[in-house]
């Protein structure tokens, strides 16, 4: 919720505000008159900055977020449709990295640009835990193998599908087959009980993904982890993430050891069409 400021010297009384408004909130009572909030719905508001980002005088503010704070967009800047098509395509997934950390900057700047993530409702609800020493990025795979040979025990046919023997085996033979020597991993969370937290973390880590691959970073998605911190308490002590809250998705951070060259084929898109 935020208070809708509106400068009378810059308004053209044009509407695209009312029109972009993701609630409708927004409204002019008669053809000349400033934009305004319609009355008893200010609560509704996301903050979401819409109204503020389109209009094209400057004239729209809310108390928490002024034209001149926000950056403009450099169109320059935008990638053509054929680049961003082979960034996209060519994007792969890490699983062999180099013996070499990434910078404590590097790391804040892809969180920096993961939060421009869009969220349900604008809640912004995707919070960070970095674990940048290797070190505990191995003890962190270790939990999760521990949480695999209990498994072993517990649920066979869940080992037999994923094949958690062989991942148990690899490590006793000094492999890392879980986390694969990433030296970072980055965990997205939020409260449990937040609505589309799931949906929301995912989105945020894809962000910071694709981020991370224009820095000429690899990243993998740390499924096992994920898996693991959903019932294993050892490893939720250890991630010791804020009371009510769960790990909604972990990533692999590093530096690609080897280079791809061409991009491997897909199956062909399913798609129904009305």
């Amino acid at each position: 919720m935020s208070r809708l400021i509106v400068d009378d010297a810059k308004c053209n009384r044009c509407g695209i505000c009312i029109k972009e408004c993701p609630p409708r909130i927004i409204e002019m009572v008669e053809p000349k008159a400033l934009p305004t909030v319609i009355p008893d719905q200010r609560e509704r508001c996301i903050v979401c900055g819409h109204c503020v980002a389109v209009c094209p005088f400057e004239a729209i503010s809310l108390d928490t977020m002024m034209p001149v704070d926000c950056a403009p967009v450099n169109k320059e800047l935008l990638p053509t449709a054929e680049q961003m098509e082979h960034f996209l395509r060519s994007r792969r997934s890490i699983r062999v990295y180099k013996e070499k950390t990434v910078p404590h900057t590097v790391l804040v700047k892809l969180i920096d640009i993961a939060r421009y993530a869009p969220s349900a409702h604008n809640s912004q609800p995707v919070q960070w835990l970095i674990v940048e020493d290797p070190a505990e990025v191995r003890k962190l795979a270790e939990l999760v193998i521990q949480w695999m040979n209990l498994l072993v025990k517990k649920s066979p046919r869940l080992v037999e599908q994923f094949h958690f023997d062989k991942f148990v085996s690899a490590w006793e033979r000094g492999e890392d087959r879980v986390l694969r020597g990433a030296p970072h991993i980055i965990v997205a969370h939020a409260p449990k009980d937040t609505a589309m937290a799931q949906e929301n973390c995912a989105i945020a880590l894809t962000y910071l993904e694709l981020a991370a691959y224009s820095q000429g970073l690899g990243t993998c998605w740390a499924g096992y982890l994920m898996a693991a911190a959903s019932s294993f308490p050892a490893l939720i002590n250890a991630l010791a993430l804020p009371g009510g809250h769960k790990c909604f998705g972990a990533m692999m951070v590093g530096y690609p050891k080897h280079e791809f060259r061409c991009i491997p084929l897909r199956n062909k898109p399913s798609i129904i069409w009305h």
